[in-house]
């Protein structure tokens, strides 16, 4: 007979062995040995660096949510989706809206960030829903999901005038909203505003430290599974008894609210979100991410962002009129040399030499 006491001890033993599975890449010691270094240097890094510099790093933090949450669609699900930034931006307007209505204060900007992932996400599903249950496969998924993104842009972009307003919100058109509160934790005496600085930093890292943990449990998982195997013949499941595409229209989803958080905390860091941040070239920039990292595995997914993130920003300062096109030759000469991802690759290279060495 189990005891009670031993029941949810087996749980969280269950939960954590999801952690290593065969759908994400990196398992034993040395592994999570190199990513509690990766997370100490993440975590000691705002000590020797100014707050600007820290305030710019958490920027890169941000676009990591939407990057995971692709690589659920596109790389496990194996659905191209170019409305990542509708649900970033419609997320991102909807903090907007919320916080200058309600204000800052009492917490209502978490409450209002958490309203806005929810907008985000129902809107993914909804969208998912009439795509997979109306039998839309393949390129014409991309179709459809640019399209909802370019119809949005397009929508904002002409409420300048002053009827468009919720409340005291107003839209602005194509200048977009601005003014509207950072993320304001309550607190005795005096609330905590998190501005672009340490403070910030150290709460995007724990939620990507967070949210990567949890997506490695999810995909190790029998829902993961059966993505994968949708993924790679969705014949063969349904024939198995599987709802294809419930599962499709679950991950697309999860995908579009995670999307929703980045853009819900991207209008916190710079308290301003405008229609370009749905535009064509904001909605092809996650997929060159991902598929430099690697889209079929969540740890080269979030490496492959930060990197390519760094580098775009650093093209964009010394040259920009160059930033997109070596983007997009970056993006060429994956498809063509790392078809799987550049990271995966170097994973992949790593793991062969630490093998030979254990030999």
């Amino acid at each position: 007979m189990i005891s009670s006491e031993t029941t949810p001890r087996s749980r969280t033993r269950s939960l954590l062995a999801r952690l290593e599975g065969p759908q994400t890449m990196g398992r034993g010691p040395a592994f999570w040995i190199a990513a509690a270094v990766a997370i100490a240097a993440a975590a000691a890094y705002p000590l020797t660096a100014d707050a600007w510099t820290v305030g710019n790093a958490a920027y890169f933090l941000i676009w990591t949510f939407m990057a995971m949450g692709l690589g659920v669609v596109w790389g496990y699900a194996g659905a191209l989706s170019f409305g990542q930034t509708a649900f970033f931006g419609l997320a991102g307007y909807a903090y907007g809206v919320i916080t200058l209505n309600l204000g800052a204060a009492y917490g209502l900007t978490l409450v209002a960030l958490v309203l806005a992932v929810a907008i985000g996400g129902l809107f993914a599903l909804v969208i998912g829903y009439f795509m997979f249950y109306g039998r839309i496969q393949g390129v014409f998924i991309g179709i459809v999901t640019l399209s909802v993104t370019l119809v949005l842009e397009t929508f904002m972009a002409q409420t300048a005038g002053p009827q468009w307003r919720i409340g005291e919100a107003r839209l602005n058109g194509f200048n977009g909203m601005s003014g509207m509160p950072p993320l304001t934790l309550p607190w005795v005496g005096e609330d905590i505003a998190l501005y672009p600085g340490p403070s910030l930093y150290y709460l995007l890292l724990g939620l990507v430290v967070i949210c990567y943990l949890g997506l490695r449990i999810m995909l190790n998982s029998s829902f993961g599974n059966v993505l994968v195997a949708i993924r790679e013949n969705p014949h063969r499941v349904g024939m198995l008894g599987y709802d294809v595409r419930l599962y499709q229209t679950l991950a697309f989803a999860i995908g579009g609210a995670f999307a929703a958080l980045s853009g819900a905390l991207y209008t916190a860091w710079g308290q301003y979100i405008t229609p370009s941040s749905m535009g064509l070239t904001s909605a092809a920039l996650p997929i060159i991410w991902v598929a430099v990292g690697g889209r079929r595995d969540i740890t080269a997914t979030l490496i492959g962002t930060i990197v390519v993130l760094a580098g775009f920003q650093s093209l964009t300062i010394y040259g920009s009129q160059y930033a997109l096109v070596v983007m997009g030759a970056l993006l060429l000469v994956t498809v063509l040399v790392a078809p799987q991802g550049l990271v995966v690759g170097a994973m992949t290279f790593l793991g062969r030499i630490f093998k030979k060495d254990k030999s």
